[in-house]
């Protein structure tokens, strides 16, 4: 048999990529955001999908789709960030869908709940469905310093702690640790203000 029957570590059997797929089209065609450049991302990220079928795992070069959640506290009006390791800047949770990922609020919930250590995180939902706040698009090296940049088209969602929350930090961490809304640390770039400026409206 030849991988695309069998299926690849990356990627799954064609029956778990062809279902998250079809979910990822169906999330991004029902979701309409209020701001022209976020129209236009998430139109981008549609066509993406319609001329890549494997869009969504690592191994589609040049771009795929990531998914990723802001871990919020809202009762203590805060936000859970990660020091990436690659990267050097605080950023949320989030990373590359996996064959097991049912979903693309399953992959942000999973990335959500494996770095913050916090068992018990909620997506924020619109009549019960998982939705997303904010599409960000970004040049990062993934696949190596030592190879070309490639593109995260990121989806990304709002993950709710239970009040009091405990993080425990990961492998993939260089410091994980807790902001209040108004005080997010330098090392943090407009993108990830402004997914917290949503999550904090939003949960409010």
């Amino acid at each position: 048999m030849t991988a695309t029957e069998t299926g690849t570590p990356e990627t799954g059997t064609p029956e778990t990529a062809g279902a998250l797929h079809a979910d990822a089209v169906r999330a991004l065609g029902d979701w309409r955001p209020a701001e022209p450049e976020q129209e236009r991302l998430r139109l981008d990220y549609l066509r993406h999908l319609a001329d890549q079928p494997d869009g969504l795992y690592r191994s589609c070069l040049p771009a795929h789709i990531t998914a990723s959640a802001a871990v919020v506290d809202p009762v203590a009006g805060r936000v859970l960030l990660t020091l990436h390791p690659k990267v050097g800047r605080w950023l949320q949770m989030g990373g590359h869908c996996e064959p097991g990922d049912r979903d693309l609020a399953s992959a942000a919930l999973r990335e959500a709940t494996e770095e913050s250590g916090i068992p018990d995180l909620a997506l924020l939902t619109r009549d019960g469905v998982p939705v997303p706040v904010k599409l960000d698009r970004h040049q990062v090296r993934c696949t190596g310093k030592d190879r070309p940049e490639n593109t995260h088209l990121d989806v990304q969602y709002i993950a709710v702690a239970p009040p009091g929350a405990r993080e425990l930090i990961s492998e993939e961490s260089l410091d994980l640790r807790w902001f209040d809304f108004d005080g997010l640390p330098e090392l943090t770039d407009q993108s990830v203000r402004d997914l917290v400026a949503r999550a904090r409206a939003l949960t409010g």
